[in-house]
């Protein structure tokens, strides 16, 4: 594939910015420990007070997708994304109550709606806030989360998973897979949105 094509589609996908102090930290529902590992070791350095791991049971299978890695550790009877997300961030130190838990939603845009809500009903203020997820899942992640909190700064903050990097995605059919596929759903998921937007103009 020519360079420049990889070039621009890795820096449309993978965006990573540097940790901004943040009012809640937000995490898409996931399997990978890694996710809420990385959402935890922001939380001790004092980069948010709270965090809202979001996501019910796959809206493909319908049940908890299975723990990826360290099942050794994380070997609970989970039924939901954030029932296992908690689990991981009690275990890496977080206190239950600086836990928002969602754990209604399908689906990223989902997520990020279910999310929002959450936070307007326990009444906390959003004004910045840290998106925690799969680094080939950013830009996605980041596009769901602002439709649902338009009005506030949003850094995300990336985890590399599955082996998929922004250096490597392109050498191997899985990573081209996941990457393209993303870049796919970036369009097709916000086609509403876009339309709503062009007739607002």
């Amino acid at each position: 594939m020519n360079e420049r094509i990889i070039s621009d589609i890795t820096d449309f996908i993978f965006i990573a910015d540097e940790p901004q102090k943040a009012d809640a930290i937000l995490l898409p529902g996931g399997s990978d420990p890694a996710i809420p590992e990385r959402a935890a070791e922001l939380y001790h350095l004092g980069y948010a007070p709270v965090l809202i791991p979001a996501g019910g049971q796959s809206v493909k299978t319908g049940t908890f997708g299975g723990v990826r890695i360290k099942a050794d550790i994380y070997n609970g009877d989970y039924e939901t994304d954030c029932a296992f997300h908690t689990d991981v961030l009690l275990k890496n130190g977080v206190p239950l109550n600086a836990i928002i838990g969602e754990d209604r939603s399908g689906y990223t845009k989902e997520n990020a709606l279910l999310s929002r809500k959450v936070a307007d009903e326990n009444g906390l203020l959003v004004r910045k806030a840290l998106i925690v997820c799969k680094a080939f899942h950013a830009r996605r992640s980041l596009m769901c989360y602002q439709l649902s909190f338009p009005d506030v700064e949003i850094f995300v903050a990336p985890v590399d998973v599955y082996g998929i990097s922004r250096d490597n995605w392109h050498k191997q059919g899985y990573g081209v897979e996941r990457v393209l596929g993303e870049l796919s759903r970036c369009g097709d998921q916000f086609v509403n949105e876009m339309k709503e937007m062009s007739n607002n103009e």
